[in-house]
Parts: C-alpha cells; sequence; structure tokens
C-alpha cells in the first residue's frame, strides 16, 4: 500500500558512484606516486658510475634530465645525471657499454591539464555523492532541496477500505461522497456542484483520521499522494515553498487525484506567532500553500485532504471555504461506534464463546479507535503467555484493566505500614464515592502498584457522557479530597502521606476551571477569566486576561473555597462512615482488589461472598517510592477531570 514508484535500485547507483571515486584515487596514484614502470629502480648517480667502472651495465639511454638504462642481470634503473659531466662517454666506451642520446619527449597538454584538475574533481564528486545522501528521498539531483517529499500509493499490499473503517459514520459518509464524486463527477456536476478543493480531518488522536485517508486512497481508483507536515519545513527559507510548488505540479501532472497531508499544524499554524519576521520559513511555506490551493492558477481535479488534532492553532486563511471546504469531525466513538470497532478488530483474533463486545464496549467509555485496537492486543498477547488457544472474556477484563490503569507491579517492595496507609486512602476514595450521588460508579479498587500508583480506585460513568453538571463536579472535587481525609482521620495530622499528590493536582485544576472557564461561581458570575492560548515558541498553555488585582484574588479566593468545601464535604462523610472506612480497608487488605460490586456488597451486609482469596507477594522493606497514579486518560469529560488514584 505504501510503495513508491520506481526509480531505480538505489544500491546500484550508489555502488557505481563508490567505484568511480576508488578508481578516480587510483588514477591520482598513479600519476603522482612513485613511478618504476619503464624507467626501473632509481639510484645515485655515484653508484651508477661505480657500477659502469665495475662492468655491470650493459646499456644505457642518456636524456636532458635522466639517463636509463639496463644491469648484465637485465635489472633495469634510471638516475639523475649531472650535468656538464663530460667524462662519462668516455667511462662508457671504456667499459663497454652501449650508449645513445634519448630525445625529449613533448608533454601532453590533455594529460597536464587532467593531471592539474583531477584533484579538484574527486572533491567535486564526493561532496556531490555526500548531497545526494543528505537529500535522499527528496528529489533527485545534488541540489534537490526543493523537491517535493510526497510519496505515491498503490495497491500492492494492505489495501484499505471503507469497509475497515468503524464507529465514525458520519465522517466517512463525507469522504465517501469525495470518492464518488471522482468516480462520477458529471452526476453532481449536471446539477452546477463543483469538486470540493480540500477536506480537513479534525479529532482527537487514536480516532482514525489517517485510517479514513488510507481508506480514500484504496476506494478512489485515482493517484494518491501522502506527506507530513514536517517534510516540507527545512532550515533554509525558500525551501518549504519550492517544496510545496513541487508537489503541486507532480499532482497537476496525475490529476484527478488526491493529496495527503498529515499533521497540518506542523505547517499550517497563525502568521505571526513565531520568532522572527514574516519571511520566515515556515509563513513562507504556508504562504505558497495558500496561493496553490486556492491562487489566480486553478487546480482542478486535485483535493487536499489534511489531518490534525490541533485545530485552534491553524490560521484563518487556511480554513475558510475554497481551500478547505469541508471540516470533518472524527469524534471518539459511542457505546455503537465501539462495538463495531471491536468487532472489526476481532476478526483477527480467535475468540472464545463467553467473549461480548458489547460488554466490553459499555465498559470502555472515552476509548479512541487506538486504544480499543490495543485492548484487543493486549489480550491477544495476555492468552498467549497463559498458553491458551482462545482469547476468552477474563483476558479482556484483565487487558482493560491494564490499558486502564497500568500493569500490576506485585514485585514492588512495600512494608505493612505503606500498605495499610494506601488501603485506607484508597477506602476514603471509595467510601465518599459511594456517597456523592453524582459520582460515577466504581469500576475496581485496588491497592496492587499499577503503572505509577501505589493503589487505584477506577470509576467508569454508565453511559456515555458529553456535557458535566454541577452537581457532578462538586462530587468529583470531593471524591478527590478522601484520600488525604482518610488518611488525616485514621493516622493524624502528622504522618500524612504525598500520596494524594495528584488528587489535589485533580482537584485544583477542576475547581480553577469551574471559577475561570465555566462560570461556575456565584461571586464572579458566568464570565471567562482564562483563556488557552498557544504559548511560547509554540508550547502548550494558558494564560489569564487582563484583569485587576482584586479579581486575581477573588478567583485565587473562590477556588481555595471550592477545594475546601470538597474537604469539609469528604471529612463528613468519613467522620459519618468511620466504620465503614475500616471494613473496607481490612476486605482491601486481604484480598487487594475488589471490584465494585463486591464494594457495595461489603458496604451493605459486612461480608463479601468470595471463597477464595487472592493474596500477593509483599516483600517487607524500608522504602516506598513517590505515588503518582496514571489513571485518567480514558475518562470523558470536561478538561481537567479524570478518575481517582491513590
Amino acid at each position: 500500500m505504501n510503495d513508491d514508484q520506481p526509480q531505480g535500485n538505489p544500491w546500484i547507483k550508489s555502488l557505481l558512484v563508490w567505484g568511480g571515486i576508488f578508481l578516480a584515487l587510483l588514477l591520482v596514484v598513479s600519476m603522482f606516486g612513485a613511478r618504476t614502470d619503464g624507467t626501473g629502480t632509481l639510484i645515485r648517480y655515484s653508484d651508477f658510475r661505480t657500477r659502469v667502472a665495475e662492468g655491470a651495465v650493459r646499456e644505457v639511454q642518456i636524456g636532458q634530465d635522466r639517463i636509463t638504462g639496463t644491469l648484465k642481470n637485465d635489472q633495469q634503473f634510471s638516475t639523475i645525471p649531472i650535468q656538464n659531466d663530460t667524462e662519462l662517454p668516455k667511462l662508457l666506451q671504456d667499459n663497454g657499454v652501449q650508449y645513445a642520446g634519448k630525445a625529449q619527449e613533448e608533454p601532453n597538454l590533455l594529460l597536464y591539464i587532467l593531471a592539474q584538475s583531477l584533484p579538484f574533481l574527486l572533491i567535486l564528486g564526493v561532496a556531490f555523492f555526500a548531497l545526494r545522501q543528505v537529500q535522499k528521498g527528496g528529489g533527485s539531483g545534488a541540489m534537490g532541496f526543493g523537491k517535493s517529499k510526497a510519496k505515491m500509493l498503490t495497491e500492492r499490499s494492505g489495501r484499505v477500505t471503507f469497509d475497515d473503517v468503524a464507529g465514525i459514520d458520519e465522517a466517512r459518509e463525507e469522504l465517501e461522497e469525495i470518492v464518488e464524486f471522482l468516480r462520477d463527477p458529471t452526476r453532481f456536476s449536471k446539477l452546477g456542484g463543483q469538486i470540493p478543493k480540500g477536506a480537513l480531518l479534525v479529532g482527537s488522536p487514536g480516532t482514525g483520521k489517517t485510517l479514513l485517508a488510507r481508506a480514500i486512497a484504496g476506494e478512489a481508483g485515482v493517484p494518491f499522494f501522502t506527506i507530513s507536515g514536517s517534510d516540507f519545513v527545512e532550515m533554509f527559507v525558500g525551501v518549504g515553498a519550492s517544496r510545496v510548488r513541487d508537489m503541486f505540479e507532480q499532482a497537476k501532472k496525475n490529476a484527478p487525484c488526491i493529496v495527503f497531508i498529515d499533521e497540518i499544524d506542523a505547517v499550517g499554524r497563525h502568521r505571526g506567532h513565531g520568532l522572527g519576521n514574516s519571511n520566515d520559513e515556515r509563513e513562507q511555506t504556508l504562504n505558497q500553500l495558500l496561493v496553490e490551493m486556492d491562487g489566480f492558477e486553478a487546480n482542478e481535479g486535485i483535493i487536499i485532504i489534511a489531518a490534525t488534532n490541533r485545530p485552534d492553532v491553524l490560521d484563518p486563511a487556511l480554513l475558510r471555504p475554497g481551500r478547505f471546504d469541508r471540516q470533518v469531525v472524527v469524534p471518539i466513538p459511542d457505546i455503537e461506534g465501539r462495538e463495531k470497532i471491536l468487532s472489526v478488530h476481532m476478526k483477527k483474533v480467535p475468540l472464545a464463546p463467553d467473549v461480548n463486545s458489547r460488554t466490553i464496549a459499555r465498559g470502555t467509555p472515552g476509548f479512541s479507535g487506538a486504544d480499543l485496537a490495543n485492548l484487543v492486543n493486549e489480550a491477544a498477547l495476555l492468552a498467549a503467555r497463559r498458553n491458551k488457544r482462545l482469547v476468552a472474556m477474563q483476558e479482556f477484563e484483565d487487558a482493560k484493566d491494564k490499558v486502564m490503569m497500568g500493569a500490576e507491579r506485585r514485585s514492588m517492595v512495600m512494608t505493612d505500614d505503606e500498605k495499610k496507609m494506601t488501603a485506607y486512602h484508597e477506602a476514603g476514595h471509595a467510601i465518599v464515592s459511594v456517597n456523592e450521588t453524582a459520582s460515577d460508579p466504581i469500576h475496581k479498587a485496588t491497592i496492587i502498584p499499577r503503572g505509577r500508583a501505589l493503589g487505584m480506585v477506577m470509576r467508569l460513568p454508565e453511559r456515555d457522557s458529553y456535557s458535566y453538571h454541577r452537581d457532578k463536579m462538586h462530587a468529583n472535587l470531593s471524591v478527590s479530597m478522601g484520600g488525604r481525609v482518610a488518611e488525616e482521620i485514621i493516622f493524624g495530622y502528622d504522618k500524612v502521606s504525598s500520596g494524594a499528590s495528584s488528587d489535589i493536582q485533580y482537584a485544583t485544576s477542576l475547581a480553577r476551571n469551574m471559577v475561570t472557564k465555566w462560570g461556575m461561581s456565584d461571586k464572579l458570575g458566568p464570565l471567562q477569566y482564562e483563556e488557552a492560548q498557544e504559548g511560547y515558541l509554540g508550547m502548550g498553555g494558558s494564560h489569564r486576561t487582563m484583569m485587576s488585582d482584586e479579581t486575581n484574588k477573588l478567583i485565587d479566593s473562590e477556588i481555595r473555597g471550592l477545594v475546601d468545601g470538597a474537604h469539609a464535604r469528604a471529612t463528613q462523610i468519613l467522620r459519618e462512615q468511620e466504620d465503614k472506612l475500616h471494613l473496607l480497608a481490612q476486605a482491601l487488605l486481604e484480598y487487594e482488589t475488589l471490584t465494585g460490586d463486591e464494594i457495595k456488597t461489603l458496604l451493605d451486609d459486612g461480608k463479601i461472598d468470595r471463597p477464595d482469596a487472592p493474596r500477593g507477594v509483599v516483600r517487607p522493606a524500608s522504602a516506598q517510592g513517590s505515588a503518582v497514579p496514571r489513571a485518567g486518560r480514558r475518562f470523558s469529560g470536561p478538561a481537567g477531570t479524570q478518575p481517582l488514584g491513590a
């Protein structure tokens, strides 16, 4: 699927280049090295006269700057003569040496020029080859910086179609229309419709934007070019704009066609927000892209499809109709979508009869398509490690816990006191959650270290939620304080641990959003006091708008009031339910992991109907690592909300 057009064998090209360099080096050595062919061994002139006097020389040829000859043992030699040696002919004649004069050779001008220029040609050849290697894939030629890096996809293998895309039906339908337009343009043009020039896929990471693009490539039946936004930008100003021009030139030659730009925010950010002036490389590249998409010259038959998860940072000129006519939102799938996605991925896995994709979909709210694919893969790996022939429901449940809460770390060194504190901390979260009617139900509580947390209480909503109410946010604040309050009640003020660090961070973030973004403060009213912005040098962040010192103090006071109120509410609940706090903590120490149903049964009946009590291996130790839980990235809700850990 992702094959380039045939461009020759690169190994043969490299071999020819290196062979040429090697031959050039041999030529240099032969021309400038010690020459022995035809002239023999070079000897001193005094040795030459001595050998003549000894009768060891057979014949010589006397030239203006060199004497060559042959000894009687057929060995050749040469020597540099001394000028005005008038006695040499007599010495040769007296010793029976045949001698003759040697005419001076006329130099070959072409060979001389070649010899002088060969080192420079060799340096240029090496530089040429180095530039080709640096720009490999960026076009042919030593100056291939400006060549487009777009690759044309073919259908040789791994073809993806719309049948492989599930759970995002609305987005798929909008893109299917583009494919239909390419297949039968007269169906739309006869009513005055024009082909869309661009479609922007917007969605969170893992929702299937790139998969949709691959499906378009498999369905359209037209040339499909793919490139990343980062492939345009280089350190040299003007290179990116040149690559944009070259990419559209290639597309025009293959029209009608589709060009897919992945992560377009790398090149399409707001102009004027970076360092330097308006002529820097990234902005020049964006300007050229804007002109090519909708400028004076029409690009008929070229459809641009781009993907990003940061539409807020894109330049407004890039988003207007005529450039990107459609913005296709690729959302997190709902329960129906998750079930369809699971069905697609489960086709590749041998399933046991007890596997129910609907049940798994109900227990994975907030999961993206990539998360669900990872869940199925983890379940298959678990079944393989357990030497099973089929993947059962138990493997899917264990894989879900691993993806949500992290892998178990039963070998982690913990003392009994640390286990006891973790148990009461998690029991505090659970007791407050059970007594807050607006809180989500508990999925599982554990004191087995998972990921970066020593323990965790995982809550899951009963259904997909797209907005959250004030009572639910106050309940979440109270539950977040439950662990810290339980430590204060059971172990005292001086024994409070750092295990609540992530709870405090979560509660502070949620309270700040309630006050500054969601208008849930009676004193401040329904106004926005804080807004997100891209930040310096593209780093994400937020900042407060221009406000007086009194308003800033009031904001801080309201945030403090919300968190203090949650702390007081958690304290009231745990004081009233202290006997159940002890009961649940002891059960966690005994069983280590309890499901939500088991916790409810324990608090209602005072016991758990579980015949076996699996215990983890705990080795004594003297130190405990910091507890920073990682649960929370699966929770679907307003910014700053997450499930609670220890």
